[in-house]
């Protein structure tokens, strides 16, 4: 952990150099880069000089708590010591969260994309249950959130919905809920009183800077169509609806939800961006992916994640083995439990992958 925290300083404290070059900065692209990974650097850099500073303290705390001879000025020592301790052990819990988190996926924006699955209209109804559970957490953490694109149904369900959600740790909060969501509960449409099953998608974007994505004109194509409004109703005269094709990856990226074409377009570009930056993740990710399955598993987050059962008032989620019996309150928004033990357990496993990982180095090198 230590030597992880001492890269990182170094590669701040670089950084910091490279920017007061007159060079560097006459270069507003390369200065816009360095900035942006001396920000993302700055969120470990900064505490971890904090706890430096206050080890010094209580070094001195402690020489002056054994030294002194003046019972009441020792006591006070012996209390400075106490309390720095203290800090100390809460800054260095909080250096482990922030090394669980890769500076590049700090982010503090994202996209998210909730999609009805099998089901048919009860999916598209519990795509919206689950669309305002969102709304309420993020209006509750004090987020800001904007719908980006919808499809809404005639009974008020979403076959799809996209939004942006920003705000502090963001991310690193939302990044679990990607996955299959399923519902058992009797659907409003249903006249015998049978519970149904249906399940809807969720997926977690990462929102990058526009300077990390870099997209050649020649590499997309852009088309555009008439859109239709909320529900597919009032169907536009204007081809306002923009569609953006990514040629490399065939990665698409579409918005219709405006009556211009030009907020539209510009919609796009960021869902694609996100997309990108998704894929290429994905992509460095794989490269680390047959080690951490022979280590701690898959932890696929492609599967079914979570079950919410109505009749029981009960959510499970899959992944950790988390059963709670406060659906109601779960759908209304509270989602900090659910939250904080998924948050500890990757933490948990993150740490015993670190761990095999070191043992596994060690026994390469004969240590």
């Amino acid at each position: 952990m230590w030597a992880k925290l001492d890269e990182i300083l170094r590669r701040y404290q670089e950084m910091e150099r490279q920017l007061s070059n007159p060079a560097v900065i006459a270069d507003s692209l390369r200065a816009g880069q360095l900035a942006k990974e001396h920000g993302l650097l700055a969120r470990v850099a900064r505490p971890y000089l904090e706890y430096r500073r206050l080890e010094e303290e209580l070094a001195q705390a402690e020489r002056l708590a054994i030294a002194e001879k003046d019972p009441e000025l020792r006591a006070y020592a012996e209390e400075e010591v106490h309390n720095l301790r203290r800090k100390l052990a809460q800054l260095r819990q909080h250096l482990e969260e922030l090394l669980l988190v890769d500076p590049e996926e700090d982010r503090d924006s994202v996209i998210l994309e909730i999609r009805a699955g099998t089901g048919g209209e009860e999916a598209a109804l519990f795509a919206a249950d689950l669309f305002r559970m969102y709304e309420k957490y993020a209006a509750a953490r004090g987020w800001k959130m904007e719908v980006l694109d919808f499809n809404a149904t005639d009974l008020g369900g979403f076959k799809e919905i996209i939004c942006s959600i920003s705000g502090e740790n963001v991310y690193r909060e939302l990044r679990y809920e990607s996955g299959g969501h399923r519902v058992q509960r009797v659907p409003k449409t249903e006249q015998q009183g049978r519970i149904h099953t249906s399940a809807a998608t969720v997926a977690v974007l990462a929102e990058p800077e526009e300077i990390e994505i870099e997209i050649k004109p020649d590499e997309v194509r852009i088309d555009t169509f008439a859109s239709g409004g909320p529900g597919g109703q009032h169907q536009n005269k204007t081809q306002s609806g923009v569609r953006i094709v990514h040629l490399p990856t065939g990665i698409v990226a579409e918005c219709r939800n405006e009556r211009s074409q030009h907020k539209n377009k510009a919609t796009a570009w960021r869902m694609l961006r996100a997309k990108l930056y998704q894929h290429f993740a994905q992509q460095k990710e794989a490269e680390r992916a047959q080690q951490r399955r022979s280590l701690i598993g898959t932890g696929d987050r492609s599967d079914r994640i979570r079950t919410y059962n109505f009749p029981q008032n009960r959510v499970t989620d899959h992944r950790i083995g988390l059963t709670l019996y406060k659906l109601d309150a779960i759908m209304n928004g509270e989602l900090q439990e659910l939250i904080r033990a998924l948050i500890e357990y990757d933490r948990r496993q993150q740490f015993e992958q670190l761990s095999l990982e070191k043992v596994v180095a060690s026994s390469a090198h004969g240590e």
